[in-house]
């Protein structure tokens, strides 16, 4: 019988300290997240430099007790470790990466950077038997991504925001109208018991050049922040509940509309969903509802930044001879993720 290869997978991207422990890339044995969500809702946003900080306080509390969960020790147990070096927040993730070089080097075992939107893309195929290819779609603060894959080394980028990510939008607009904290997450609760009508917000027209799966958010932000009238049904109340509500519809019919021409275009009917915004309720019930998709969207534990996606990326990493070398830095952006608009 041959022994599962046990990936240690360190996340600190941005403001989540997590740590995970998977066998062979698919079957998770711990996945502890330590959230910083209190620490930062004074400011309603994440200040990096106390992000930073509190990773340095919690990563190896973290890491250990990912280890004892899954009742495994460095020296005995883990095979390798995988670590988030791209994208994020850099102070953040230079955190991350210098904990597991050093638990790389002074173990001797191998180990490998990992791209954290590509980690989201792949993090349902730790619930699911997907088939290739598939469309990916990756929705968070910071990225709003719709791809082709065919394997896990070959994903093409189809389309991309041209300038505000989705989540990102979903936050400014619940912190300007002081909805709460995490905005997305406040916004999205307020929104179930809005009018989705009560606003018509505009969609953005991208005329410039092929930009058919390319999708704008600063329009709409700035529309439901400063021109929020203009857009109002007549009759219809000015209500948080209505405002959170009709934003969340046109937000998310934009991420909808694109899909559907990738589906179209391409005949593939399987979906992929991660990142944050995946966990948004009216996304998944209007992309699980298409009769014509097949739509797959991670638990709402792997929504969010967690290290067992990043174990279980690296693990395939690994598996073809990708390793990594102590000069290995951090990076803040990804430019595949970006699309300029002529």
């Amino acid at each position: 019988m041959v022994s599962a290869v046990n990936v240690l997978g360190i996340e600190t991207s941005c403001d989540e300290c997590s740590a995970a422990v998977v066998a062979d890339g698919e079957k998770i044995l711990s996945n502890i997240v330590a959230s910083q969500v209190e620490r930062h809702a004074p400011w309603n946003g994440i200040v990096p430099e106390i992000a930073s900080r509190l990773h340095v306080e919690w990563i190896e509390e973290v890491t250990a007790q990912a280890l004892n969960r899954a009742e495994v020790t460095l020296a005995q147990g883990i095979d390798a470790v995988a670590v988030t070096n791209r994208p994020g927040l850099i102070g953040s993730l230079l955190v991350g990466l210098s904990y597991a070089k050093a638990l790389a080097w002074s173990t001797g075992k191998p180990w490998v950077g990992v791209d954290h939107i590509m980690a989201h893309l792949f993090a349902p195929l730790l619930e699911y038997d997907i088939d290739f290819p598939f469309l990916g779609l990756v929705v968070s603060g910071g990225h709003t991504v719709f791809c082709r894959v065919d394997s896990l080394e070959a994903v093409s980028v189809m389309g991309t925001t041209i300038d505000d990510a989705c989540g990102e939008a979903f936050d400014k607009v619940a912190n300007h109208y002081d909805m709460g904290y995490p905005g997305g997450v406040a916004l999205d609760r307020l929104a179930e018991s809005g009018d989705a009508d009560a606003f018509r917000f505009p969609s953005p027209s991208l005329h410039k050049g092929d930009h058919r799966y390319d999708v704008s958010y600063s329009g709409l932000k700035c529309a439901a922040v400063n021109q929020l009238d203009n857009f109002r049904r007549k009759g219809a109340a000015r209500s948080l509940e209505n405002i959170a509500a009709s934003f969340r519809k046109a937000a998310i019919d934009m991420l909808v509309s694109r899909v559907k021409k990738l589906y179209e275009d391409t005949g593939i009917d399987r979906v992929v969903a991660g990142g944050g915004v995946s966990a948004n309720r009216y996304l998944r019930r209007v992309m699980t509802s298409d009769p014509l998709l097949k739509v797959y969207f991670p638990s709402m534990e792997l929504c969010t930044d967690n290290a067992a996606m990043i174990a279980a990326l690296g693990y395939h990493h690994l598996m073809r001879g990708e390793c990594s070398t102590l000069d290995l830095n951090a990076s803040a952006r990804v430019s595949d993720f970006r699309r300029p608009y002529p």
